[in-house]
């Protein structure tokens, strides 16, 4: 078995010399599997498997179709030993497990494990191939350990089958480093019930920035290999694009990062526009927004926000960017609550018409959805709205997005304080000629 060490901090993985013995014994608590999740690995007919072991044991998942009985199907990954930054040096075993060629749209039975011992069986549904179907996602972002207030309606609405996959836009158990990790390894118990079920698709927030956000990279596994804080994949008509709005904050980890991420933001942009009659829409989800009004010194109350302008307000601003390249809807979190902007650019409002806003609009949409629920409860507004926020809700919850097609995408945001109602609810229409930038 092959096992590498993950180290916090500035260091590449490092590969141990030797195989591994595989430790534990069947029944052993500490090889037994926890903390799965799923991820879409980018490849059409894939679904990656993650989870934690205590000990090093091998990696595999035993799959099928049929509810009971056996599965038939095997896939074997790698386990790699991942080291906490804490001071007990605390060491968890990875384990990352891909399955390929699934049938799109088929439900799949799945377990995951070793001899040592197997974890139990979960089912997810392989999501579609091609752009003519219609995702469903969950959105939010800044969901808490303690607090988590839009969990338990999220899992009645994932085992509902409502969903094809979550984002969850930054900011995780507060913090997935603290009391050694073990907070981590609390919040990642809580989400299993949904993660396992459905791809949970992340982006790195402020509280990941520990030890190099080596929790999070260690935890999450998501495509492509750009540090582990940025990358891009489709669902049916949609491009969506996660990249790391805290490269522009946390400095002392490199400040070439902000360079780095943003010509790879320019060149994925560049291809996405290129495949645009394939799939029109390009959805972006970073974690601290360019825009809000909130009653506090975030980064977005200020009017040459950083996210938004760049660094000294003139290298590698995100705005001009995104609206360079006609990007439709853009996801934030950071600010615990529910704001809706009308379609905007450079603080001028862009509406399609009076009469319908959000078709046709000439500037790019944006939405933040921070309260799902964390010990930090929720953020105050300010007293008076500004004239680019469409709607404003202090209330726990999450948002929902279907993407009906090419043209059609809708947004609703549903309260937890409020049992589940739809206190916002709207329709943005783009039509397909036209999309690769704003007129």
């Amino acid at each position: 078995m092959e096992v590498e060490e993950m180290v916090p901090a500035w260091n590449h993985p490092v590969k141990l010399s030797g195989e591994r013995k595989v430790q534990g014994t069947p029944g052993d608590p500490s090889a037994m599997p926890e903390q799965i999740h799923l991820s879409y690995p980018g490849v059409p007919g894939s679904m990656t498997v993650t989870w934690t072991t205590w000990v090093p044991t091998r990696s595999e998942v035993q799959f099928g179709m049929q509810l009971s009985g056996p599965l038939p199907l095997r896939a074997q990954g790698t386990a790699r030993a991942f080291v906490d930054g804490g001071i007990l040096r605390r060491k968890l075993y990875m384990h990352r497990v891909t399955l390929r060629k699934l049938l799109p749209g088929v439900q799949y039975v799945y377990r995951c494990g070793s001899a040592q011992g197997w974890s139990r069986r979960f089912r997810f549904r392989a999501l579609k191939n091609g752009v003519h179907w219609s995702p469903r996602l969950a959105v939010f972002g800044d969901l808490g350990a303690d607090n988590p207030k839009a969990l338990p309606r999220l899992r009645r609405d994932t085992q509902q089958g409502m969903f094809d996959a979550i984002l969850h836009v930054g900011d995780f158990a507060y913090d997935m480093d603290q009391d050694n990790a073990r907070v981590g390894d609390r919040f990642m118990r809580l989400i299993e019930p949904v993660a396992a079920s459905l791809p949970y698709m992340t982006c790195p927030g402020n509280h990941e920035q520990r030890y190099n956000f080596s929790n999070y990279k260690a935890r999450f596994n998501m495509p492509g290999d750009n540090e582990g804080l940025w990358y891009s994949w489709d669902i049916g008509p949609a491009h969506i694009i996660s990249f790391s709005t805290e490269v522009y904050f946390f400095l002392n980890y490199g400040r070439h990062l902000v360079q780095k991420q943003y010509r790879w933001l320019e060149s994925d942009l560049q291809k996405a526009n290129k495949n645009r009659a394939a799939r029109p829409w390009i959805i972006t989800m970073g974690h601290r927004p360019m825009y809000c009004s909130n009653a506090d010194l975030d980064d977005c109350t200020r009017h040459e926000s950083t996210v938004r302008k760049g660094l000294r307000g003139k290298q590698y601003g995100l705005e001009d960017l995104f609206y360079k390249y006609g990007v439709d809807l853009e996801l934030w979190a950071h600010e615990h609550s529910y704001e809706r902007l009308w379609p905007i650019y450079n603080y001028k409002v862009f509406n399609g018409s009076k009469e319908a806003p959000y078709t046709n609009p000439r500037g790019p949409v944006h939405i933040i959805t921070g309260s799902a629920g964390c010990e930090e409860r929720l953020t105050p507004f300010s007293i008076f709205p500004r004239p680019w926020s469409a709607v404003r809700v202090k209330e726990y919850g999450y948002t929902r997005m279907s993407i009906l097609n090419g043209t059609h995408l809708h947004i609703q945001q549903v309260s937890d304080d409020q049992d589940g109602k739809i206190v916002d609810d709207f329709w943005l229409v783009r039509p397909l000629q036209g999309r690769r930038m704003y007129l």
